[in-house]
Parts: C-alpha cells; structure tokens; sequence
C-alpha cells in the first residue's frame, strides 16, 4: 500500500472503528450516491420489533445485487453501514485498472502471480494452466511485491459476459470493502475474508463440537454488546453466540436469534450473524447486528438473493421448535477466550491482522485498490489464497474450513 499510510490515526471507536464519526462519513458520502445510482437509503428497522436500525440502500442498475444491507446501534451507522457495501459493490462493477489476457503459465515465468491451486473453484472449472483468462495487478501485502490475480475474483459485474473467465473460479464478494483511509478499508476487508473461513470451518463441526464452543452470555463484559442482547430480551428474541475463532487468531464469533414464541401471524425462521474484528467486542457486536440485519432481509423481502426456501422454512411448526431449542440453550464458553488487540491507528491493526495470517501458515494476501479518482473514496478488494468459503456448491483446494483449533498443515 506504499506511503498512503499516513492519516491512519482513529477518530471514532463507538462500536466500530472509522477514521471519522458515521455522521461525517454520511455528510461526506451524500454528494456521490446519485453518481453511483444509489436511489434510496430507506431504513426498515420498524419492520421488526428489535431495534437493532438496519437500512437498505437501493441501486437498480446494479450488475450483482440491487439492494444492499446496513446496520449499527444508531441509525447513522447503519446509514454509513448501507451506503458503503453498495458503494463498494458499484466499484467493483466498474473497475478502471488494466487487464491483461494471459495464461497462467506464460505469466509464472516472468510475474508474480498468485498460487491458483489454493483459489476455490466451481466443480465445473475450465481453468488449467493454458487456459487464457484475464488478469488484474495487486499487490502482495505479505510478500511485500506487486502480484497478479485472475480479475474473475475482483470483479462484481456479473451481468457481462466475460469470454475468458466464465467458470474458472469461485466468484463471490468477499474481502470488498471501504473505508475513509486506504488502510481502514484493508483492514475491513482482510478480516471479512477471515470471518469467512471460520464461518468455512465452523459448518463442518459436530453438534458437540459447535456445543462446546457456545458463549455464556453472562460473561459478555462489553457495553455495546450488552445493550444489544437486552434489545434482544426485550423483543422476545432468544440468542446463541458461538465463538468461531481459528487457529489464525482474529476473533470470530457466529449468533443466531429465534423468536422465543413463534407469531402465528407473522412467524420467521431463525437468522444468523457473523462478526470478526481484531476486538473482539466490536466482532460479537457485528455478529449480533448482522443477525438483527438478516432477518429484517428475510422480512423486508427484497433483496435479490432472497430465495423461496428461506421463507418455506417458517411455515413448518416442527422447524421453529427446533431452532428455538437449538438457540434458547445455555452456554459455557467465556467470552474473554477469544483474542483481543486494542490500537489506535489502522496502520497498526493491518500490521497485526497480516502477522496473524502469515503465523497461521498463508503466504500470500493480495490487496488490489479499487479507488476511482473521480469519488476519492477507497475500495479494495483482498484476497487470501488458501482461505475458504462457506459454498458447498464449489470445490475447494481443501474440503470446507479450518476447525477453530484447526492449524493449517
């Protein structure tokens, strides 16, 4: 990321941690949404009745989803929340860098390029060693040099057809993200692409082994989080928290919430947060919000990936019971467990992340800067060869995930 390392320094660290407040990120951002097609910032948190805010921002032109989702313990926060993830989708949509169509064996020879046996694939995959495909430059974030991808795992624009990359890798958004500095962008991204893996390796546990791992909520000691569960208890809404975190270090937490007494009126299928933060308070904090974001998703209907099964599954009576059983359980895992690294500049946290995953054995994690000159706000894209994903439909260099104490061999 060269010298764009100054002016790191956090100035907000209210439930997250931003260079500026969510209210001046809102001011800043308000003046570039009609240019990105953002429509509409409309905030659905009376939809239910928790009170998590949660927003959705509206891009109808979008080439990947046409709604994107937000939330926060304040209504400018999940505002900022919105804004950014759509925001960040539209660049990844329109991506300004060089490409360049190459083999993957004519560009080892002279390129760093990235180690394409450790990138997932969809089991359908064309692509081996002389098959061209298109190729964006990023740079090496543990390796310290510029490197390429293949640009199927930057872009977004999944309504163009692309003739060199269809079906050579597992594309997905994971690891996009945006910040008000370069470095509080990677920093985000970089832990959203851990999150995943947990997430990759938590589904393949046991009942007993997910069990053991299931937080005692009385042993949350932090404020915003606490505040959280009592909006919970509140609305009637039962929580589990599972702490997720890998061998990689950075704490990762799963929540699922549940109805305690399903509404024959309006019943709704459990949902399901994830967090991962170097705090290891503001990780559970995006988990229990996300989980409040996710089933306003599924009550708000309108997202484009919303399908049919999600809906099916509040019907059956048996369904609900279940979940609620699963969710309204004591736990004995304490919160404190998991890691925890406080600091005050961003520069520090990325420093930190990127120790974490070159100790757990990954060799490579490649950032490409997706800022557009024209909005000046930073986007990036990371990627970390050798980390999974929860998609049972691709084929991984591994099956599924790492267990949380799971080393990489």
């Amino acid at each position: 990321m060269g010298t764009r390392r100054d002016g790191a320094g956090k100035g907000y660290t209210s439930g997250t941690h931003r260079l500026i407040s969510p209210r001046e990120t809102l001011d800043r951002l308000r003046p570039l949404l009609p240019r990105m097609g953002i429509t509409r910032l409309a905030n659905v948190t009376g939809l239910d009745h928790i009170g998590i805010p949660v927003v959705m921002a509206c891009r109808p032109n979008s080439r990947s989803l046409a709604v994107s989702q937000g939330k926060g313990m304040d209504l400018d926060a999940a505002k900022v929340s919105a804004a950014m993830e759509s925001i960040e989708t539209y660049h990844a949509e329109h991506v300004t860098l060089p490409l360049q169509l190459a083999t993957y064996r004519e560009l080892r020879a002279r390129r760093a390029v990235a180690d394409v046996e450790l990138l997932r694939r969809p089991i359908d995959s064309h692509f081996h060693a002389d098959y061209p495909i298109l190729w964006v430059e990023g740079e090496d974030l543990i390796g310290h040099e510029k490197i390429l991808l293949p640009y199927q795992l930057v872009h977004c624009a999944y309504t163009k057809e692309w003739m060199f990359d269809l079906r050579c890798f597992a594309a997905d958004s994971t690891g996009l993200a945006s910040g008000n500095h370069l470095l509080e962008a990677a920093s985000h991204a970089i832990c959203e692409v851990v999150e995943r893996d947990a997430h990759a390796g938590w589904d393949q546990l046991s009942e007993p082994e997910r069990e053991a791992r299931r937080v005692n909520l009385e042993t949350v000691d932090d404020p915003l989080c606490r505040e959280a569960l009592d909006r919970f208890e509140r609305a009637g809404v039962a929580v589990s928290v599972h702490d997720i975190t890998t061998a990689v270090g950075i704490a990762a937490y799963a929540c699922q919430i549940a109805d305690l007494h399903a509404s024959p009126l309006r019943p709704i299928a459990s949902t399901s947060g994830f967090g991962c933060h170097p705090v290891r308070g503001i990780a559970l904090l995006r988990a229990l919000t996300e989980a409040a974001q996710s089933r306003l998703t599924v009550i708000a209907g309108s997202r484009d990936d919303a399908w049919w099964d999600d809906y099916r599954r509040a019907l059956d009576p048996d369904v609900l019971a279940e979940q609620r059983r699963r969710i309204d359980a004591p736990g004995s895992w304490c919160f404190a467990a998991a890691p925890n690294f406080v600091s005050t500049s961003f520069e520090d946290d990325v420093a930190w992340e990127l120790d974490r995953v070159r100790e757990a054995g990954f060799g490579q994690a490649i950032l490409v800067d997706l800022t557009q000159e024209e909005f000046g706000l930073p986007v990036v894209r990371v990627r970390i060869p050798g980390m999974e994903m929860p998609a049972p439909r691709s084929e991984v260099h591994r099956e599924g995930g790492r267990s949380p104490e799971e080393e990489r061999p």
